[in-house]
């Protein structure tokens, strides 16, 4: 089992950026996919971005892609997400998820295969 924990959110200009972290308990961290998912107000949880257990593989969605990336670094139990040039309809709370996988190149971009998430993290971009 594991817990994540999201930091890094807050308000932001449009055109800035924001790095979000999510940090893991446990020392099997390097046994889950991570992803996170974002959910504005009225609006269904959406994917944003996966990445392996080995931090080879990742994956975006196209309403973020060549603006975010998803990193991973198994030594501190930390998977982050660096996101530029954003946007108010990136306004959001954020959520990290973790998903125990045996494949170490496997991403995973359903909400429903995760197993675990977290609490989120809020992100106002102003206009």
């Amino acid at each position: 089992q594991v817990q994540v924990v999201e930091s890094g959110g807050g308000l932001v200009q449009a055109g800035g950026s924001l790095r979000l972290s999510c940090a893991a308990s446990g020392r099997t961290f390097s046994s889950y996919a991570m992803g996170w998912f974002r959910q504005a107000p009225g609006k269904e949880r959406e994917f944003v971005a996966a990445i392996s257990r080995s931090g080879g593989n990742t994956y975006y969605a196209d309403a973020v892609k060549g603006r975010v990336t998803i990193s991973r670094d198994n030594a501190k139990n930390t998977v982050y997400l660096q996101m530029n040039s954003l946007k108010p309809e990136d306004t959001a709370v954020y959520y990290c998820a973790a998903d125990r996988i045996l494949r170490q190149t496997t991403v995973v971009f359903e909400a429903f295969e995760y197993d675990y998430w977290g609490q989120g993290t809020q992100v106002t971009v102003s206009s």
